[in-house]
């Protein structure tokens, strides 16, 4: 059953709605394996290092994020863009809104199929161009990108025949795969560029659930119910160390 909180649940609690730049993300918690895990999904303002919605799930789907939506519009926010890294639900959830694809992100997609020391020529100029997202533009990023297409093409083409079946398959699957993931992905990684107050990345979240990971590993053993009681009071208070005015708030 889906879980839901807010820092609004109390109505002598309740900031005024405002537009926001929004950051979504999910992090999950217990053994990654199937019915053992579980996640929560948050969407915070990253100007404001303020939690607003957030609900505990089984796993990430397309009917949580639109869930975490529709909460928050029903409280009356206006969601002016939508950070978030490459799971496509996200942009479903958030369809009509603009949707920004975590810069860093895309990152570590792409080092997936190059690892982050390539034996190629075509997997180091791959990972040197990936690098490159947040100091250049858009226009630069995708001339380059198509640079690299037309020059590799045949490389990333190549096909390996198994001897004992005959059987063919990509040589440089890894790598095809990074390529086909930018490609997939980057008319949303420049969405930015139509309004500086959208940021380009998730980390304002990830140093968030890192922080939480932290404190949780402190309390090892503890059950989930009692797992989600304690995120629950830190994504209420948005920070792992809250004020004297904040924990007031609250409390």
């Amino acid at each position: 059953m889906r879980e839901y909180l807010n820092s609004y649940s109390a109505p002598d609690k309740i900031h005024n709605p405002r537009p926001i730049h929004l950051i979504v993300d999910a992090t999950y918690f217990g053994e990654r394996k199937e019915g053992r895990s579980w996640c929560v999904i948050d969407a915070r303002d990253p100007v404001k290092k303020e939690n607003l919605i957030w609900s505990f799930e089984d796993t990430e789907t397309t009917s949580g994020y639109l869930y975490i939506r529709e909460a928050l519009e029903a409280l009356g926010y206006t969601i002016l863009s939508v950070t978030a890294d490459g799971f496509s639900g996200i942009k479903t959830a958030f369809y009509g809104i603009p949707y920004q694809m975590c810069q860093v992100y895309m990152e570590r997609l792409v080092i997936q199929g190059t690892t982050r020391n390539p034996q190629t020529e075509a997997g180091q100029v791959l990972l040197a161009l990936v690098k490159t997202l947040h100091c250049t533009d858009s226009y630069t990023f995708h001339i380059r990108f198509k640079k690299y297409i037309e020059r590799y093409q045949d490389f990333l083409n190549e096909k390996t025949v198994h001897p004992l079946t005959d059987e063919r398959s990509w040589t440089h699957e890894d790598l095809r795969r990074a390529v086909h993931r930018l490609a997939r992905h980057k008319r949303y990684l420049f969405i930015f560029e139509h309004n500086k107050n959208i940021p380009k990345t998730t980390n304002s979240l990830e140093g968030h659930f890192g922080h939480i990971k932290k404190l949780i590993r402190t309390h090892h053993g503890v059950n989930k119910e009692n797992t989600q009681k304690i995120l629950n009071t830190i994504l209420f208070a948005s920070t792992t160390a809250p004020n004297k005015k904040r924990l007031n708030e609250i409390l």
